[in-house]
């Protein structure tokens, strides 16, 4: 009887563990789907905007329309606003979202007039005020039309709307037009740049909390495949010029792509790239340059070299480790209070029947640096309007991999910390709307969401690393629909604990909330 007792005691214990496991993992996400609408196929183009007040809004372009479709907390459609009803022949479109509204700053030609134009959305989309015209550009019939690019600092007190005039390719002329919060002008330049006709490259275009413009510019010399003469330019909000500060130091390497990361609480610019000893080599490591804004100065520039140990985490223990990382690149840069970061780089190529394409071969997309998955890539003319389904007009015979993670983590003297590698392999055909992953940050850990085959069925997955390098490998998510496809590394963090991610469901695009 006392054994009877023991079984039904133990039996029962076990039950409350799994009772309190699977509360757990019932709480721990939750996801919520947005129905299909007609209108969206799986060629519309978006872009997810964010919270606005209580509702979440995407903007879509299908052809000539563009509306912004208004979804409540339970992801139901409470409205469709069409939001090109005055001015036809959109170019692009860019959003600065705050707390209760939007400011939405869009281009459309007249004739042979670019307007860049600005109004602000509340959160039911419905406009809080008359478009306000910030800038106009007239062109010829031959020109390009894609004029204006926005960017905003992140604490999105200050917005900057700027183009640039490359009719002269040995001299660009830049005008910058810098906004308060109100969209209220602040400051109104034009400078011009010497470039090097054919030569001269640059990185991203960025912001930081002071107004000031940030951004990188490089030389590829005589149309070689890796980045020489790497330089700071910043462009000081009240200064009508350029500050231009060299980076490139070191002669014994060369430079790949560059990322660059601004550290608003620290006062600093990361800038990022995987280098190698000679062109087109081995990838050999990390190379990181830290620019103290406030003493004008390098604070730290050092080159991590990849040891055999992380080249075995990054590829397996059974490959070539010298080739490792050779199909690496820089994913983000995510920087800490105390003046650390993280960086977190993916093994991404692609195939064809002819072979594989290395990182070399994707020179002829517009940026020679660009990863095969990679659209947010720069151009003067650059369109925020990008469809995901075949980018890059790929055929059947085009087959697109994703493959491992590595994470590294460096203290507030770029030392490493550690190192991890989370491991996957991914491929598709035709498209890359379903490889690759997206990173949700919730303070405590990073969240990495990728698609992964489970039973010849695609399941999204969740694994996190914490604040000491440890990953864990959470439970497939629930209330995963059949059917519905997701599309990860297209997703958005729109709060501290909640990301929506777009997916193809039969012949259409829907949205799903993930909340952690």
């Amino acid at each position: 009887m006392t054994k009877y007792c023991e079984k039904i005691g133990r039996q029962a214990f076990l039950v409350a563990l799994l009772l309190v496991a699977f509360s757990s993992i019932g709480t721990a996400q939750k996801i919520t789907y947005s129905e299909a609408e007609r209108e969206d196929s799986r060629r519309t183009d978006f872009e997810i905007i964010g919270k606005i007040g209580q509702n979440i809004l995407v903007f879509k372009n299908n052809r000539n329309e563009n509306a912004i479709s208004v979804y409540n907390q339970d992801m139901k459609l409470m409205d469709r606003v069409k939001v090109d009803a005055l001015d036809d022949r959109w170019i692009n479109v860019d959003f600065v979202p705050y707390t209760d509204h939007v400011w939405m700053i869009y281009q459309f030609q007249r004739r042979s007039i670019v307007y860049c134009m600005a109004v602000k959305l509340d959160a039911n989309a419905k406009r809080l005020s008359e478009p306000v015209e910030l800038d106009t550009t007239r062109i010829g019939w031959a020109a390009s039309n894609k004029l204006y690019t926005t960017v905003f600092s992140d604490d999105k007190q200050k917005i900057m709307v700027f183009k640039i005039n490359n009719k002269n390719p040995k001299n660009f002329l830049f005008t910058t037009l810098l906004y308060n919060n109100e969209m209220q002008l602040q400051t109104r330049h034009h400078m011009s740049m010497n470039m090097e006709e054919r030569n001269d490259f640059f990185t991203d275009f960025l912001l930081d909390n002071d107004g000031d413009m940030v951004f990188g510019k490089f030389v590829r010399k005589n149309g070689s495949d890796y980045i020489t003469n790497l330089e700071l330019v910043i462009k000081k909000a009240g200064e009508e010029k350029f500050t231009v500060r060299d980076l490139d130091r070191k002669d014994e390497r060369v430079l790949d792509e560059v990322k660059v990361k601004i550290d608003n609480t620290n006062r600093r610019y990361v800038f990022s790239a995987l280098y190698y000893k000679q062109k087109r080599g081995n990838v050999e490591g990390l190379y990181t340059v830290i620019w103290d804004k406030t003493a004008d100065s390098v604070l730290k520039e050092q080159m991590l070299t990849f040891n055999d140990d992380l080249r075995k985490q990054a590829k397996g223990p059974d490959a070539n480790l010298r080739i490792a990382f050779n199909d690496y690149f820089i994913s983000d840069v995510i920087v800490k209070r105390d003046g650390g970061y993280i960086l977190t780089a993916e093994s991404m190529y692609t195939t064809t029947r002819g072979g594989t394409f290395n990182r070399w071969d994707y020179l002829g997309w517009n940026n020679p640096w660009s990863s095969p998955l990679d659209y947010n890539y720069w151009s003067p003319y650059y369109s925020p309007w990008r469809s995901p389904w075949n980018r890059y007009g790929g055929s059947a015979a085009t087959r697109y991999h994703a493959e491992n993670i590595m994470v590294l983590s460096f203290d507030k003297d770029q030392m490493l910390q550690w190192s991890n590698v989370i491991s996957k392999t991914q491929f598709d055909d035709e498209t890359d709307a379903l490889v690759s992953h997206t990173l949700m940050n919730t303070g405590g850990e990073l969240h990495f969401l990728f698609n992964l085959y489970e039973r010849r069925t695609l399941l999204l997955n969740d694994h996190s690393v914490d604040a000491e390098g440890k990953i864990t490998r959470h439970p497939t998510l629930k209330n995963l629909e059949r059917g519905v496809e997701f599309m990860p590394r297209l997703g958005k963090q729109i709060s501290a604990n909640t990301i929506l991610v777009p997916c193809q469901y039969r012949n259409y695009l829907t949205f799903a909330k993930i909340e952690f």
